[in-house]
């Protein structure tokens, strides 16, 4: 199961499953709000319950957003998870403050997105210092482009890093699953989160960089991702 991030669909995964062979059964469903389910509003417990009941017992990927709802998903259905893959993600944001300031930054980019539309967010969202060295798919950038202004902004109000209260950090030591956190190289504050959350995860882990790459690691590397995964 492989999970996308925010404004992605199942269209930013194909480089990567393409790279998977065809040994590997890879199922990746648009998350509420974007893509084919544009029209649905879940929070990430229940996107992860979603999930959980489309994918059932599988190796669970997920980046950014799609990483939370992954995290989520192990969480409360460990038993449906072989081995967890978490790409930029992180258990939330510790100061009360901070989390407080973060939902009000969500909240304004969703009206944003109300207002502006979605293609023109998007030109802001991806000049972000955070996608450096990205230039996504054309396909890719098209289906971002389908996404319903009112999905994506629900998404954020719903499922942002904000809504992670409290976070999920005094969790994780329960965590027991297989797990492998991936950064990409040029990321330092998801690099450092991505210790954090090695460090915190009570089963196995392994912390993986990936070179040249910022946040977007997978689309910036879909082969080395694939080569991630399939070990």
């Amino acid at each position: 199961m492989l999970l996308h991030g925010f404004t992605q669909t199942e269209v930013s995964w194909r480089p990567v499953v393409e790279r998977l062979g065809g040994d590997v059964e890879a199922v990746v469903p648009d998350l509420p709000g974007h893509g084919t389910a544009g029209a649905v509003r879940l929070d990430l417990a229940g996107c992860a319950t979603a999930v959980a009941a489309t994918g059932g017992m599988a190796t669970y990927v997920g980046y950014s957003m799609g990483g939370r709802v992954a995290l989520r998903l192990a969480l409360d259905h460990p038993h449906l998870v072989d081995r967890l893959v978490l790409v930029g993600a992180t258990a939330g944001i510790d100061d009360p403050t901070e989390r407080a300031a973060r939902r009000e930054a969500d909240e304004a980019l969703a009206q944003r997105i109300e207002a502006d539309g979605v293609e023109a967010f998007l030109a802001g969202w991806l000049a972000q210092p955070l996608f450096a060295g990205l230039v996504p798919e054309p396909d890719d950038l098209a289906a971002r482009r389908a996404n319903p202004p009112e999905g994506l902004a629900a998404s954020l109000r719903l499922c942002g890093t904000g809504t992670m209260d409290p976070p999920w950090w005094d969790e994780l030591p329960g965590l027991t699953v297989p797990t492998t956190v991936v950064a990409g190289e040029h990321d330092e504050r998801f690099r450092a989160i991505g210790r954090r959350l090695a460090g915190a995860i009570g089963g196995p882990t392994e912390m993986v960089v990936v070179p040249g790459t910022s946040h977007a690691c997978h689309l910036q590397a879909p082969g080395e991702m694939a080569e991630i995964i399939l070990r």
